[in-house]
């Protein structure tokens, strides 16, 4: 079995105290071998094994590979021209999910897995070797079980989101669509998923209701997760650490209270700067969960409407700038705080053993993700110890 040795290492983040210094567990002047796709072995160069064969990291930084842990990766069309309207002063309402349900119920097949790679495509190449995947462009029985079919050819993290918005043919006819949801869209959506989410806002669903399409769910063996409190405090938090969810989910407008309950309950906040910044919206108080012990994960929340993106190193820099996060909180955030997000141990990190899911940085230390925004800094992208984005380093 081939090994294969990143050496040259300026600065290696681990994500384990096991192996370096502080819970980043930091190396400097470093190596780590790869053999059978795994992690073989992790140290200072001056004790590296021999390997057959080398990338010479030339004296740049290893990140474990980012753990994007929400997207809305299967959709068709876009939604430029609200993007547009919002940057000319237009609210966000919180509204438009409709007009793509409208174009992906339009589209082939064929098509959304077309356009849906093309977008994981884009991910792996900026550094994300995990990716979530939701439903919820379609909104009927048949339809969301298409999304995930296509989602489940992507990434094996599959989250049905049925839940998304009441569709137009059942306007006001809401507790018909909740029924339809805790019981012939979960039976049909339920064995192609892993996770169940709804969108816990006043222009989504209340409470109660989300209460009922989850704790449906959560009998029928899915993992639970929650988008809450995006444009309002509608006690989302409150629900998710009730339900022990693994994640809640934009925590925009997340109460102190909201905060507190989620660290004794473990479920993890996952924070997406992007939507705020591509809404003109207030961002997530991602010191107030931190100092209440949270967990704290970042992810893109790619969708059409309201976070067309799929730069993870995007979103870090976003939460350094407007979330008052370190590089290196940010950082685990993306990486290790995602992984938990998805209960993943095996992802989000560097230790012997483990899947060799990383990025080799054209840049001396991991917070130049922050310090250089818009700077496409992946030299190397390595998932399960396989090359599969690599570009020219940079002459500077």
């Amino acid at each position: 079995m081939a090994s294969l040795a990143i050496s040259n290492i300026g600065e290696l983040t681990t994500n384990d105290a096991r192996h370096g210094d502080g819970a980043l567990g930091r190396l400097h002047d470093a190596c780590l071998v790869v053999e059978g796709g795994l992690v073989a072995w992790v140290g200072p160069s001056s004790g590296a094994p021999a390997a057959d064969d080398a990338i010479d990291a030339r004296g740049g930084a290893v990140i474990p590979g980012f753990v994007d842990s929400h997207t809305h990766l299967v959709f068709a069309g876009d939604r430029a021209d609200e993007f547009e309207a919002r940057m000319a002063g237009a609210p966000f309402d919180g509204g438009g999910i409709l007009r793509t349900v409208a174009s992906t119920r339009a589209a082939s097949t064929d098509d959304l897995e077309r356009d849906a790679r093309q977008r994981l495509a884009e991910m792996l190449a900026s550094g994300t070797t995990t990716v979530e995947a939701k439903s919820g462009y379609d909104l009927t029985v048949g339809g969301e079980r298409r999304l995930l079919e296509v989602s489940a050819s992507l990434t094996e993290e599959v989250t049905w989101l049925g839940a998304h918005a009441v569709p137009p043919e059942l306007a006001g006819r809401r507790d018909d669509y909740v029924g339809e949801l805790s019981g012939s869209m979960l039976e049909r959506c339920a064995p192609v998923a892993r996770w169940a989410d709804a969108f816990c806002d006043p222009v989504g669903f209340s409470v109660e209701e989300c209460r009922t399409v989850l704790s449906a769910a959560r009998a029928a063996g899915l993992g639970i997760r929650l988008h809450a409190d995006q444009t309002a405090d509608m006690g989302g938090a409150e629900l998710a650490a009730e339900l022990g969810a693994a994640s809640v989910d934009h925590c925009t407008f997340c109460t102190a209270k909201g905060a507190s309950m989620l660290a004794d309950a473990d479920v993890v906040a996952t924070l997406v700067p992007a939507a705020e910044f591509c809404t003109r919206s207030p961002y997530a108080d991602a010191r107030q969960l931190l100092d209440a012990g949270v967990t704290v994960a970042l992810a893109t929340d790619c969708n059409p409407g309201t976070s067309f993106v799929t730069s993870m190193p995007f979103v870090i820099a976003l939460a350094v700038r407007e979330l008052g996060m370190t590089a290196d909180e940010a950082l685990y955030a993306a990486t290790r705080g995602g992984a938990t997000a998805l209960r993943r141990d095996d992802v989000g990190r560097l230790c012997v053993g483990l899947p060799a899911d990383l990025v080799v940085l054209d840049a001396p230390a991991a917070s130049h993700l922050a310090y250089r925004p818009g700077t496409a800094l992946a030299r190397h992208v390595l998932r399960r110890g396989e090359v599969v984005a690599s570009r020219s380093p940079q002459n500077s």
